[in-house]
């Protein structure tokens, strides 16, 4: 299993963030997704699931993904997503916005990636967090330009 918690300092409101992983700015900040349709459920709720396809090199994944926890106040905003990728990969997502002051926004992005049957827990192994951290650190750095922009 693969888990990651990484923290940053926008210097941008917390809004201004929160709005970058809204449906209609998700694939701003991340362009490897290709679709991200809902499929049950009012948008941006626990429950609510939405059809993903998600490019991984040449290929393309397509999976279902679902809102596990959702929390949007003036002081903090919160989505939580799982789903399962290629049928390999268990994968759980956070992102935690918290205001620090008007024009400064903390960012935690924290989850993690376990082998969802034998062949996903190999491939795991063979990775070594090295694809998966530097997919983490580049989230970050597409959210905090976006905002700061």
């Amino acid at each position: 299993m693969v888990q990651w918690s990484e923290k940053r300092i926008i210097h941008a409101p917390i809004d201004k963030v929160w709005d970058l992983f809204s449906d209609e700015q998700l694939q701003l900040i991340m362009p490897q997704l290709e679709k991200h349709q809902l499929v049950e459920g009012p948008p941006n709720q626990v429950g609510s699931k939405y059809a993903q396809q998600n490019r991984m090199g040449q290929r393309v994944v397509s999976y279902v993904m679902e809102i596990t926890a959702y929390e949007d106040s003036p002081q903090q905003k919160r989505k939580d997503i799982g789903f399962v990728a290629a049928g390999l990969f268990q994968v759980s997502l956070s992102f935690v916005l918290s205001r620090i002051d008007e024009e400064k926004t903390l960012f935690v992005y924290s989850g993690s990636n376990r082998g969802a049957n034998l062949v996903g827990r190999t491939l795991l192994k063979l990775d070594q967090q090295n694809s998966s951290q530097q997919e983490v650190e580049e989230l970050m750095v597409r959210v905090a330009e976006a905002a700061e922009s």
